[in-house]
């Protein structure tokens, strides 16, 4: 039997969605910049996969651009807000615990002269309002937090955060990294005070290699890529169709029956949360309330086992987890998230994370307690050798 649990990293693509993605491959394949019937055609399809996208964010089409994935959403949010205001301003506020691709664009505006301040969290990887309301400057032109922590599961307070925000000032923008909250809460974009917002196709059983930057109505924002007036000239090139309508598909799909499957995938998590303490010497990472958790990340931290080992072993029967980011996975440095909420380097490299979704059943749960209750003691007795 194959268990996959690494959810957080890639999901399986629905099969209603690649049914749709066939149908745009086989038919739809004129470029939607193009004048003809086929061209047209295009362009209803990718109009439709907008509609589709931005009716759970209660949002207009006409804020949403496609990206190729979450990596190029974010980067296009911080690089090209923070260069269109930077008139205005050159501080730039982001948590520790965001992904590589927020922290590593929030990097180079450091190298372009940006003041980027970088927030920590509590032990169970949360950000305080209050320490992000008092960063706040008259410099300051952007903010980003992620909307739920891709190792942890922490959803982060972004609500709150976007209302501190705006009552400070409405010329600093707010950029939300959804792309672990897209499908697994309510968004509301206008209503959060969240003026960019990003998501990934391949989190919600959709295609790889396809996302989307929500932009707020009239704010304004440079270009990183150049050469064509694809999608207001916002992200020059030719439009990924097939991904789009797989992505609007999926964003459907994810929205559907949506309270639901919700509340039994808290259920699931929580079942297994439950099991990993009852196990010997296991701690559970991130926050325990729904409210302040998503409810498909779970982390935890095995004392005595590195990582890679139990990793390989589970891997061996079947089981698939991770150590944690699937883009920094090969990396040798500790997380920056679990150092954040306090871990020491040993027990952040004995740290894994399993990801649920809506096909992950409790038997399979059952199978990985099964199985880490048998393999914890012999990996242990020999790390002791």
């Amino acid at each position: 039997m194959e268990i996959y649990l690494d959810n957080s990293a890639t999901t399986m693509v629905a099969p209603e969605v690649r049914e749709e993605m066939l149908a745009a491959l086989g038919e739809a394949y004129g470029n939607p910049s193009s004048l003809h019937k086929k061209g047209s055609d295009a362009e209803l399809m990718m109009k439709k996969a907008k509609e589709r996208v931005a009716q759970p964010l209660k949002a207009d089409p006409k804020e949403i651009y496609f990206t190729s994935g979450g990596t190029e959403a974010n980067n296009l949010a911080l690089l090209g807000s923070a260069r269109a205001k930077k008139r205005l301003g050159n501080h730039v506020i982001i948590s520790a615990v965001e992904h590589p691709s927020v922290s590593a664009a929030a990097d180079e505006l450091a190298r372009e002269g940006f003041r980027v301040t970088r927030l920590g969290t509590d032990s169970r990887g949360l950000v305080s309002p209050d320490e992000l309301e008092a960063a706040l400057s008259p410099e300051t032109v952007l903010v980003s937090v992620m909307g739920v922590n891709n190792e942890v599961g922490a959803r982060e307070p972004v609500e709150e955060i976007g209302r501190r925000i705006k009552a400070y000032s409405n010329k600093i923008l707010f950029h939300v990294d959804a792309v672990q909250a897209y499908g697994k809460f309510r968004l509301n974009p206008k209503r959060d005070g969240i003026d960019l917002l990003s998501a990934s196709g391949h989190k919600i059983h959709g295609p790889k290699g396809i996302g989307f930057l929500y932009i707020r109505d009239k704010v304004r924002i440079e270009p990183i890529i150049y050469g064509g007036e694809q999608q207001k000239g916002i992200r020059s090139g030719t439009e990924n169709m097939p991904g789009i309508v797989g992505l609007g598909k999926a964003a459907e799909l994810a929205y559907t029956n949506f309270d639901k499957k919700i509340a039994a995938l808290y259920e699931l998590k929580e079942f297994f949360q439950n099991g990993l303490e009852n196990l010997d010497n296991v701690r559970v990472n991130g926050p325990r309330e729904r409210e302040l958790s998503a409810p498909h990340i779970v982390s935890a931290t095995f004392p005595g086992v590195r990582s890679e080992v139990l990793l390989h072993a589970l891997e061996d029967k079947g089981i698939y987890a991770s150590a944690g980011s699937a883009c920094s996975s090969h990396k040798k440095t500790v997380s920056p998230t679990l150092h954040a909420i306090g871990l020491s380097d040993e027990l952040a490299g004995s740290t894994l994370r399993f990801s649920l979704s809506h096909y992950t059943q409790r038997e399979e749960l059952e199978a990985t307690l099964a199985a880490l209750s048998e393999l914890l003691p012999l990996l242990r007795r020999f790390t002791r050798k």
